[in-house]
């Protein structure tokens, strides 16, 4: 069973989560009409990440921001990242509309990246 501080972590993380997927989407569908997808997708990713970080640190895991935590998000988030950009690039080559090629993408990363992004701030 859940420890219920892991409950609260996992619903502050969606809250986060949410509001920094909404930010990269909204980022993502202004640009991707003009740009190129992945630079669209990079773009917003870019800015959903500074704020994910310091909500994630302060907000979600209750802790400071400090280098170290940040340098784990950053190389979490390349992970992440690398992640993203493959499976949006596979759904683009299926066929998936560009307008709506991240949602399957959120689907499956976000899961991946609130495990990782746990870890770090729990060994930071």
């Amino acid at each position: 069973m859940l420890k219920h501080k892991t409950i609260k972590e996992i619903l502050r993380f969606g809250v986060v989560g949410v509001a920094a997927t909404a930010i990269h989407y909204g980022v993502y569908f202004a640009l991707h009409y003009s740009l190129n997808a992945n630079i669209a997708y990079a773009t917003g990713y870019l800015v959903s990440f500074v704020f994910n970080y310091f909500m994630s640190a302060r907000f979600t895991f209750k802790k400071s921001t400090t280098v170290k935590n940040g340098m784990g998000f950053i190389l979490a988030h390349a992970f992440n990242f690398v992640l993203q950009m493959s499976l949006l690039n596979l759904f683009l080559f299926i066929g998936v509309p560009k307008a709506v090629a991240p949602l399957p993408v959120y689907c499956i990363a976000v899961p991946v990246n609130f495990i990782i992004v746990r870890f770090v701030f729990r060994k930071a």
